[in-house]
């Protein structure tokens, strides 16, 4: 389980990269790089890393899910994921 404060981190990183993306694309679109200087650094979209939804977790993360690939399987076992059956042949 992640700190909370590195998931709040994350969190604030994503509401500046929403809050700043219609000015980031009009001064890119303009070649304004020197605007583009003076915007927060963690409006770029660059510095924002997938995480697990539940747990914070940064490695193994399954974009289609949400969740990284332990949580996944956990879920997945208990039958928390409609339409994910464990394999067998």
């Amino acid at each position: 389980m992640a700190k909370e404060s590195i998931k709040a981190r994350e969190r604030k990183r994503e509401y500046l990269v929403a809050k700043y993306a219609k000015k980031r694309a009009e001064l890119k679109a303009a070649g304004d790089y020197e605007g583009l200087d003076k915007l927060p650094k963690n409006a770029s979209p660059v510095r924002l890393h997938n995480r697990c939804k539940l747990t914070g977790r940064p490695k193994g993360y399954m974009r289609k899910f949400g969740i990284n690939r332990v949580t996944f399987r956990e879920m997945a076992s208990a039958g928390k994921i409609p339409g994910i059956t464990k394999s067998s042949w």
